[in-house]
Formats: structure tokens, sequence, C-alpha cells
């Protein structure tokens, strides 16, 4: 099992000034641009939205070069924690209403979250399905080797929920602290199957193969969104809510695979 160290996400600073920016409607680069946005923000946000939200990120300062996003991705549950201890953020995006709450309940959003995406568990197994798994009750089967996120996080408190409404009793042999953790399991071939979401299932590529279920229908995540309120810098931490809740932010993020709410 792992275990989640302090502030364990990497600030990336996404600067790649002249990526091509396109389909942006009416929230157009060119209008953001023109307000002038200035300095750095950071986004806290679920592991789930890992690349999605460094290429929106990365269009945004296209869009508006005096502005920088850098990001931390984690389990939002852990994210949530350090927030209302005091951590320096701008932005947080959570996997569940849940832990948004959190923050919410510490009086620390500004204004209230917007639900902008919702995301689906789906099975991830190896290439070449080792362990032939076929659904969710091979989770079940001791003689799998199985990895679940643990449950004080999103992801894991989705896979509750399905196991609950199907009657089973999963047997983890690896419970990880973010659906990062569990898929890399899967690519790595250490274990016969996880539960993360159909996300992460498409962004990895070749790496994995993905098995929908059923009983995904039970549990679907709503994504919330929202400035804080500690925020240093309130005008481009506001634009990036903006450019993520746009046409075009919604756009990309359906492409990557989430339901729009």
């Amino acid at each position: 099992m792992q275990v989640l160290g302090k502030r364990t996400g990497v600030f990336a600073a996404v600067i790649l000034i002249g990526i091509a920016v396109s389909g942006c409607g009416a929230n157009a680069p060119e209008q953001q641009a023109r307000a002038g946005l200035h300095g750095t923000i950071v986004v806290d946000a679920a592991s789930s939205l890992t690349g999605t939200f460094q290429r929106l990120g990365a269009q945004f300062h296209a869009a508006n070069p005096g502005a920088t996003v850098t990001f931390n991705f984690g389990a939002s549950s852990a994210l949530a924690t350090q927030i209302v201890s005091g951590a320096p953020a701008d932005v947080f995006a959570a996997a569940n209403p849940q832990t948004m709450k959190t923050v919410t309940d510490a009086a620390e959003t500004s204004g209230t979250p917007t639900i902008f995406v919702r995301n689906r568990l789906e099975i991830a197994v190896p290439l070449g399905n080792p362990g032939r798994i076929t659904g969710l009750a091979d989770f079940a089967n001791p003689d799998e080797t199985i990895a679940l996120c643990a449950v004080e996080v999103p992801c894991g408190a989705a896979a509750a929920t399905v196991f609950a409404r199907a009657g089973l009793t999963p047997r983890p042999d690896t419970l990880e602290q973010d659906v990062a953790a569990a898929l890399t399991k899967v690519e790595l071939g250490e274990v016969d199957a996880a539960l993360v979401y159909r996300t992460d299932v498409i962004s990895a590529g070749d790496k994995v193969t993905g098995i929908p279920f059923p009983e995904a229908a039970d549990a679907i995540n709503d994504y919330p969104i929202a400035a804080l309120k500690s925020s240093g810098n309130s005008k481009v931490a506001a634009a990036f809510v903006k450019w993520v809740l746009s046409k075009h932010g919604r756009s990309l993020l359906s492409g990557a695979g989430f339901d729009l709410p």
C-alpha cells in the first residue's frame, strides 16, 4: 500500500508559448489576452485531470503570455486537506463534491463551485489481459491480483459504491492513494486489474486495455471547480476557471473522455 506523504504534487510550470489555440468560440484567446492578465497561479487538481489540465494551462498561457499556470496534481482528499491547512493555491478542481465540501465548509472558496465534467469508472488490465478479467465479479476473486484506490479518495469511494450496489466484496492486494498510482500498477503489469476512470484508460493509450462494466453507471463522479478566496492573483484565477468552463475547455475535456453535465 502506498502512503501519501507531504504535499507531493509536482508544480509543473506550463510555459508553452506558440501552441496553437483553436475552436475557442466566444471565449477567443484574443479576447482574454486583451484583458491584460499577469502573474502566476497554482491550480490544485485531481490526478485524473493531469493531461487535460496541462493542455488547458498551456493554451491559457498561449492566449495570455503574461499569465502562467502551475499545477499540483494529486488525490482530491489530500489536496483539500492541504488547502484548508493553508497550503498556497489559487484554484481547486476536485474529483467529487465531497472533497470540495471540505474546502467550502472552511470558507476557502471564492463563490460557489461549478460542476464542469463527470467521470465514470472502468476496469484497466495489462495488454493481453493475462488475468483473463471479464468484469467486476473478478475483483472478488482471491486468485486475481487487484489494485483499488483507497476509499477516502474519490476513485476509491466510487469503487466502494459500485461494489455495494453489485453485492460484491472486493479482495484488493493494494490500495493506492490516487487513481494515477492504481493505473501505474496496471501499466507495469504488477496487478491483473484495477478500477480507474475511463479517462485514465483513454490517456494511457496502448499501455493498458479498458473493460467497461455496466455497474459503473451507479457511481458517476461530478467534478467541481472553484477559485480560492486566499488566491494572491484572483483575476488570473477567475480567468482560468472561466477558461475551463468555456466552450473550448468543455470540448477538450469531452474529447478526453469526460462526460459534460
